[in-house]
């Protein structure tokens, strides 16, 4: 699967468009991350527990996505994109998009 933030690909054509796809999550932070948070934002400097959670959940989102499209019978996604909102205190949602579509290497 070939994932990307371009409209188009370089080297190959699209042959089928077959439209968005998506992977959605939503997140709480634990007391007890909030805790050790909290304790490195005394410190300063990068808040590992929070990076982590975030990546942690971007992938997840990534992976649902390419699911996905693998699903709906595309083999790349063109122009993905993350969003992620606060839905509730300490609750965030993220999602990842994109246009699953059908490609061929041209020679």
């Amino acid at each position: 699967m070939i994932v990307t933030t371009t409209n188009g690909l370089e080297g190959y054509r699209i042959v089928r468009h077959i439209g968005v796809v998506r992977g959605l999550t939503v997140r709480s932070r634990s007391v007890v991350g909030n805790i050790g948070a909290a304790i490195q934002i005394l410190f300063g400097g990068n808040i590992s527990v929070y990076t982590k959670l975030a990546e942690q959940t971007r992938q997840e989102a990534f992976d649902l996505m390419m699911a996905h499209a693998e699903e709906a019978g595309a083999n790349a996604v063109l122009a993905m994109r993350y969003d992620a909102n606060e839905i509730a205190s300490a609750v965030t949602e993220v999602l990842a998009y994109g246009t699953a579509v059908v490609v061929e290497k041209i020679n």
